[in-house]
């Protein structure tokens, strides 16, 4: 059976559940996300009060997921879903449409793009998606959207809502905090070395958040193809400004990235890779780094401190296992 089939097949699976209703939903609080950072910000409104289980782990490339049935039987099963959106999964668009029209299925990224948050991005190549569904790289927006599930959580679960309000703000504060944290560390480097070369292109909030270029080599998509002309532009790049720098992403192949730097040394410029960042997945379950907390925490500590600025060695409140250079 080929794969549209197959696909075909989950999907006709996962509508043939019985459909709960809110009130279900609050009671038996089974709750599926597709991403580990959605997961990481529901289980903070939550709390234990809900199973929370998320599809894609560490190292998946979201761009490119398609559920499998143990992914389909999950959703099925749950009485409330969140998803990105924003195009991030691109393969389960149909499978999320057809699942609201049976149960609660909240697309937290189109949440925030109602109060226009996205309206200012800057132009992307022609053929890439108007809207850049990486939200959660500007910690004031990954902010926001802990707010809005709080709100989604205590419309359907009226028994609990002073909690999750409470929880949701809780987590907020210590968002606020981070944010200051990759504020001031991102701050810190200097002028002429606020360049970030990266996999692909999902780290422009960031950039916009936190004042340094960004150029990526694939598209906001990885499954743009990186062809060769971006190669070249990007080697060409490297080389005029004599950038030193690249770095590697933990969910994305490093091939675009080594291609970079054997093109940058045929021309006599060496450039070397700083260090391992975490774009569309979130590290191991379990660790710190497997939070959002610690993958922003990582990143910001990583970036910093390989561009010429500072950052504490464990980064914020110490609890990074690697920070710094590769």
């Amino acid at each position: 059976m080929g794969v549209g089939k197959i696909f075909a097949v989950l999907v006709m699976l996962a509508l043939a559940a019985t459909a709960s209703t809110l009130a279900q939903a609050a009671e038996s609080r089974r709750i599926v996300t597709t991403t580990a950072q959605i997961a990481d910000l529901v289980r903070t409104v939550t709390g234990d009060l809900a199973d929370v289980r998320n599809l894609m782990g560490e190292g998946i490339d979201p761009h490119q997921y398609r559920p499998t049935r143990t992914d389909v039987a999950l959703l099925a099963g749950a009485d409330l879903v969140f998803w990105n959106g924003l195009t991030l999964e691109g393969q389960m668009v149909g499978l999320m449409e057809r699942l609201g029209e049976r149960k609660p299925v909240v697309a937290v990224g189109d949440r925030l793009a109602a109060r226009g948050v996205l309206s200012d991005l800057a132009a992307v190549p022609v053929g890439e998606p108007v809207v850049d569904p990486h939200i959660w790289m500007d910690v004031r927006l990954w902010r926001a959207a802990l707010g809005e599930i709080g709100e989604t959580l205590a419309t359907i679960d009226t028994a609990h809502a002073a909690l999750y309000r409470a929880n949701a703000a809780a987590g907020q504060a210590r968002l606020a905090d981070l944010h200051r944290y990759v504020s001031e560390v991102m701050a810190s480097v200097p002028a002429g070395q606020r360049v970030l070369v990266t996999a692909h292109d999902a780290f422009n909030y960031f950039g916009r958040a936190y004042a340094i270029e960004v150029v990526g080599i694939q598209g906001i998509s990885t499954e743009s193809e990186a062809g060769l002309h971006r190669i070249e532009a990007v080697v060409d790049l490297l080389v005029r400004r004599a950038i030193p720098t690249v770095f590697i992403e933990s969910s994305v192949s490093e091939r675009n990235v080594q291609a970079l730097i054997e093109g940058a040394g045929a021309r006599g410029h060496r450039v070397r890779v700083g260090g391992m960042l975490y774009s569309d997945a979130m590290g191991g379950a379990g660790t710190y780094e497997g939070t959002y907390v610690g993958v922003i925490d990582h990143n910001a500590t990583v970036i910093a401190q390989t561009l010429g600025g500072q950052a504490p060695i464990g980064g914020w409140g110490g609890r990074l296992m690697v920070a710094g250079q590769k």
